[in-house]
């Protein structure tokens, strides 16, 4: 839960420094080869660990994991899902104010309405355990 709000208050504290002007904006904008390279990389990033955090549960491995070693395996698994979302989606906000490209800023946006469903709660942790439950006795 802590890196699921950390991600998040991270994200909304470096816009609201730039949005108050306390750190400047737009230091890399006439740069466009590194825009474009990290535009590329950020994208294909963010294309890829959408589905991967959302369906992380669904992979045999995690699935072996969380059989053999609930507590644990659902302790490192849901912070690798919840660090694939919010990850980039700092890395995007930081980029849109040093760039002031508005594609960062759609793909931070996009990814910070994704982490809702990937919400560490208790019923879902419980959910996501049982679930492998069943499929052991299938």
């Amino acid at each position: 839960m802590s890196a699921y709000v950390a991600s998040i208050a991270v994200a909304v504290a470096v816009a609201a420094l730039y949005e108050s002007e306390a750190l400047v904006g737009g230091n890399f904008a006439t740069d466009k080869g590194a825009e474009f390279l990290l535009t590329s990389f950020m994208e294909l990033l963010t294309l890829a660990s959408i589905p991967l955090a959302l369906r992380l549960f669904k992979f045999s491995a995690v699935k072996k994991a969380l059989a053999a070693r609930k507590a644990e395996a659902l302790k490192w698994w849901g912070l690798l899902r919840v660090l694939l979302l919010g990850v980039p989606m700092v890395a995007n906000t930081v980029l849109y104010y040093l760039f002031m490209s508005t594609t960062f800023g759609y793909m931070a946006i996009i990814l910070l309405l994704c982490m809702p469903f990937v919400f560490p709660s208790i019923g879902k942790c419980n959910y996501e355990v049982s679930i492998v439950d069943k499929s052991d006795e299938t």
